[in-house]
């Protein structure tokens, strides 16, 4: 129980900074929006596909970072712990150096003959092109830190630094209604120095705080090591490559066809999305390193367990939220936004259902990740992924609207999902049966039901804060209902309960006698 108690802890310390950013971040949001303008917003959110990259090929290289770290604090071996942060520092200060120059010399080639950006705003267009290069150094680098905090589970420090970027977001929003100089590069010079600041304190914090973070390469050079990691990572790097090609590959095809004013609808649509993610998102970062800490200690049976409960509670929490907003899109933007772009709508259900679908095998990707045999995995799904941008292409070439895009990359992710399964079971002996009843038919019937439950308000009512108010209202009670009845295993609900019970004895001892009562 103690593993789990500390699962749930991480998680609610990461839900309160959830709950704290998420609502200054979409009013942050309407602030840059209005400052800027549908033509300068669609702009920015293009060139910062830089930093959208970036922050794919974070994520990928502290995964494999992470894994490193996480599956040897599960096997004990703080010395291998040293090699491997230093392998890793040494892995990204390279990766950095390359990748600046690789985005220096792409940029010539972009604003020349790629991006369809009004001639007028072309400079403006380049300049913030440079400070997301020159954010992107410290970005990379910072990579070994984000991995250590990770590993040690030290989801207080996320949740601080996250409220604190949330809070200097709106601090930047709030200037720009007042600014005179050009809007849009004070907008991305401040956003840069933003994330350059909060990536340096981490930086300070972990070599201060674990000794295993301390820069000794000389001392612990393992060259088989920084092999072994340089492959693993730059499998990883590929994987993350091709999502960044769907989505930005997808903004670039979107631009050529029809011009900003709808890559400012595609950005809206991707924040929305990447808002709601953050709860399904939060678990998986809790849950992420006891995945990995239980293969590298040698409990395969307990780490895929842990892979099936991760895919299955990921995808609930996200529908918990998704239903309504997928019902009520048009209110909520309207009442979010002061004008909403064309195709907004269409566009925030469609990759919203795209995360839903990728959800409920989010766990196993994990589980493939801690076990470490991922070349040929990576290219499969790669391959599958990056189909969306020749697909794309077609369609607009054919006259299609802009939203068959979308609705094309939803076939796919559906056909790299049943994929990701099917490796699995070769790589980590899932249990495909028990995976697709226990986990894909429960969890998804349990959905499916509950937006039924949802849709009578809707078709109820007249659109406006009551119909809101009820359609969230009858998705929650819905989706806890049959998730309770349908979409739990008795050993799901009992461990629920356990941990329940303990967290609130914590809280006050009478708290859980009430608990065991009911």
């Amino acid at each position: 129980m103690q593993a789990a108690n500390r699962v749930v802890m991480n998680t609610g310390l990461l839900y309160g900074k959830m709950l704290v950013t998420i609502f200054i971040s979409l009013y942050s949001t309407r602030l840059v929006l209005s400052a800027l303008g549908a033509l300068d917003y669609g702009i920015f959110n293009l060139i910062a596909g830089v930093i959208a990259m970036l922050s794919f090929l974070n994520m990928a290289m502290t995964l494999s970072t992470q894994r490193y770290m996480s599956y040897n604090l599960g096997g004990g071996d703080m010395e291998r712990l040293k090699k491997v942060f230093n392998a890793s520092i040494l892995l990204h200060l390279l990766l950095g150096l390359g990748l600046v120059l690789l985005f220096e010399v792409a940029g010539y080639f972009l604003f020349g003959h790629v991006l369809n950006i009004p001639p007028d705003r072309v400079p403006a267009a380049r300049v913030i092109y440079h400070f997301m290069v020159a954010s992107a150094f410290v970005t990379i680098i910072s990579v070994p830190y984000d991995a250590t905090i990770n590993a040690r589970e030290n989801m207080l420090l996320v949740a601080l630094t996250g409220i604190a970027e949330a809070l200097l977001k709106l601090v930047v929003a709030l200037a720009l209604q007042r600014a005179s100089a050009d809007r849009l590069i004070l907008f991305s010079g401040l956003t840069a120095a933003t994330a350059i600041a909060l990536l340096l304190f981490k930086r300070v914090y972990c070599s201060v705080k674990y000794p295993e973070s301390r820069i000794k390469i000389g001392r612990y050079k393992d060259k088989a090591l920084l092999k072994e990691m340089f492959s693993y990572g730059g499998w990883n790097m590929f994987g993350a490559v091709s999502v960044v090609t769907r989505n930005q590959g997808i903004a670039m095809v979107l631009n050529v066809f029809f011009g900003t004013i709808v890559n400012a609808a595609y950005g809206i649509a991707n924040q929305v999305n990447a808002q709601l993610s953050f709860f399904s998102v939060t678990l998986m970062q809790a849950l992420n390193p006891q995945i990995m800490k239980s293969e590298g200690q040698g409990n395969r049976e307990r780490m895929l367990k842990l892979a099936m409960i991760a895919s299955k509670f990921s995808f609930a929490l996200l529908a918990f939220f998704a239903i309504p907003l997928l019902l009520e899109t048009p209110f909520v933007l309207g009442l979010w936004l002061k004008e909403v772009p064309a195709y907004t709508i269409v566009f925030c259900r469609l990759i919203l259902l795209c995360t839903m679908v990728n959800q409920l095998s989010v766990g196993i990707q994990v589980g493939v990740q801690s076990v470490g045999k991922i070349r040929k995995y990576q290219v499969a799904v790669s391959s599958l992924l990056m189909l969306n941008l020749p697909v794309a292409y077609l369609l607009l070439r054919m006259g299609l609207p802009a939203w068959s895009v979308l609705a094309s990359a939803l076939g796919i992710e559906i056909v790299t999902c049943a994929y990701r399964v099917k490796a699995a079971e070769k790589l980590i002996g899932l249990p495909v049966k028990t995976f697709l009843g226990g986990v894909v038919l429960r969890a998804a019937g349990s959905v499916l039901l509950a937006f039924c439950i949802a849709l009578l308000p809707c078709r109820m009512m007249d659109e406006g804060w009551a119909r809101l108010i009820a359609t969230g209202a009858a998705s929650t009670a819905g989706l806890a209902c049959t998730l309770h009845w349908l979409g739990l295993s008795a050993y799901e609900t009992g461990k629920i309960r356990d941990v329940l019970t303990k967290a609130l004895t914590r809280i006050h001892p009478r708290l859980a006698v009430i608990k065991k009562a009911a």
